[in-house]
Formats: C-alpha cells, structure tokens, sequence
C-alpha cells in the first residue's frame, strides 16, 4: 500500500531531494525550476511514500475533471526511485487511479519521460499505462539526438555552413548577454510565427540564476554583435539545445551551423546525448521537415516524446 500526499511548500526540499537521486528525474522537475510559473496553473502534483519512504513523485496540475502531467513541463510522468520494480510501480498506478477517482477526476493526461533522459531503464510507468490505464497514445512529437560517444557523419551542407561562418569573422563562445540573445530571438519568432519565448527575459535570467550551471547561453558574434544563439540545460544524461535562433544576417552567414561545431566538437559535455528538441506541430502530426533536416545534418536521429490520454 502506498500513501499518497499532496504537494505543499514544506515539503520542497525533501522533493529536490528526490528528484536528485532518482532514476528518471532533471532540474527542470526541481520545485525551484517548475514554481517560477506556479500562478499559472493549479498544481495538484502528488508524492507516494511506501514504508514510510519516499517511493516516486508525479508533477502535475488539475484542469476541472482531468489530471495533467504538469502543462509546465515538456515531459515529466512518474518519477522514481531506483528501487521501484514493475509490480511496484503497477500497484501504484491502481492506487493512483482509485485516489483520483475519490477526489472527482475523470481523465488523465501523461507524458512519459524520455529515455535518452534516464539513468537507469525506468519506463514501468510506460508499462503500466498500457496493462493497467490502458491508455491511448494522444501526441508523439519527433525530437533529433546525438549520441555523442557514436556520433554520426555529418551532411556536407553542414560542414560548408561551418565553413562559411568562420571564413566571415563569426565568432563562437559561451555569453552572459541574455538580453541581446532575447532580442534576436524573440524578433526571429515574432517574425516567423507570431509569437514569443515561452520565458520572458526575466523568467529565464530567474532560472539561470537558480541553475547557473545546468542553464548556460552560448552565442554566434561577429564584431560584437549578436547574430544567433542557443541556450544549452545541461542534465546527467542529456545536454539539450532549449532555445536556437539566428537573425536574417546570422541566417545569411550560417552562424547555426558554426554554433553547433563549436558545442558538439570543441566543448566537451559529461551526458551521453545531445539533444535538439522536437520539430514537430499539431500534436506531433506535422514533421516540420526543414527544421528536423538542420538537426539530422549534425548527425541527430529521432527520440519520441509521448503524451498518453485515459479514462479514470
């Protein structure tokens, strides 16, 4: 039998703590992390401890009838202990779902974490939602990783661009100039989607300040100006490319191309994978394919980020 607890405040630091230690966890399920957009949904994340101790975790949120998997949060499902086992996990799951019910929720939605972002194999609870939820699979977006101890050859249209950037004075290092990214950035999405970051320029220099060194910027200059960028969460098993933008100039000049040259052969990173995030609209449906044909030029090849759906 488990005991299942509500999320509080007081309880914050025993959560980091977990999340640390735990086999599928990263910064960004740290409270320290989710919370800088805590007013803008209503979290109903869960802990279950088993003998006393803290078993597994589940970030999540309550929209009326249905339990999300935290909106906040590109993945985040279960998060476990590395002593949890399949049967353990599945009698969570049923315990879970009587608790829910109890409480009026009807529905569930859940993203799994992706395993390029485990340490140990950890997907029971993919297992469990299928012999135990019976889920339907609702959103599979497409992302492109390397594995950086294997990497691939890259495409030829990406060592000319490589080429073409240093041969014009670009200039490739790690940058505190936030404010001068964002301006390139947000021009970039404004200009080509009409829309802005998911963070605010205060939001990501909070986060930045909590996780100095998991939340790094880097950039693509020429004579001090700021043609492109990435900004760069560095995890135990993943180091991910969280924004990557270019102005028309830094497109012209292929500044993307040199950045990724510099972060994937010069910097030395201590995860196995690197990962460039999805390319991917309408629920995974739609492969964006010049976008994913930029990744898979630098050798990335595809890890799915799954969102399931099931009925309480």
């Amino acid at each position: 039998m488990f005991e299942i607890v509500r999320y509080t405040a007081e309880r914050a630091e025993d959560w980091n703590s977990f999340v640390a230690q735990s086999k599928n966890g990263t910064f960004l399920i740290d409270r320290r992390y989710m919370d800088y957009h805590a007013d803008r949904f209503e979290d109903h994340s869960l802990m279950f401890y088993r003998d006393g101790k803290l078993f597994a975790l589940l970030p999540a949120n309550a929209e009326g009838e249905v339990l999300c998997s935290h909106r906040g949060l590109t993945y985040g499902g279960i998060i476990l202990s590395a002593v949890a086992t399949a049967a353990r996990v599945q009698q969570l799951f049923r315990e879970l779902n009587e608790n829910l019910r109890a409480e009026g929720f009807r529905r569930v939605v859940y993203k799994t974490v992706p395993h390029i972002f485990h340490r140990v194999p950890a997907e029971e609870d993919w297992y469990s939602l299928f012999s135990v939820c019976n889920a339907k699979l609702v959103d599979r977006s497409l992302s492109s990783a390397v594995d950086l101890g294997q990497p691939l050859k890259w495409h030829r249209d990406r060592r000319y661009g490589v080429n073409k950037a240093f041969a014009n004075g670009v200039m490739v290092d790690e940058s505190n100039d936030w404010a001068g990214f964002w301006r390139v950035l947000s021009d970039n999405l404004m200009h080509k989607y009409g829309a802005q970051p998911v963070h605010t320029l205060d939001e990501i220099g909070l986060l930045h300040a909590r996780f100095p060194e998991q939340i790094r910027l880097f950039t693509a200059t020429k004579d001090g100006e700021i043609l492109g960028g990435t900004v760069i969460y560095v995890m135990p098993m993943v180091t991910h490319a969280q924004y990557i933008s270019a102005s028309a100039e830094g497109k012209r000049l292929r500044v993307i191309d040199a950045l990724f040259d510099y972060l994937l052969r010069e910097r030395q990173w201590s995860s196995r994978w690197f990962d460039f995030g999805t390319s991917n609209e309408e629920d995974g449906r739609i492969l964006v394919e010049p976008l994913i044909y930029q990744k898979e030029g630098f050798g990335a090849r595809g890890v799915c980020y799954d969102h399931y759906e099931y009925d309480l």
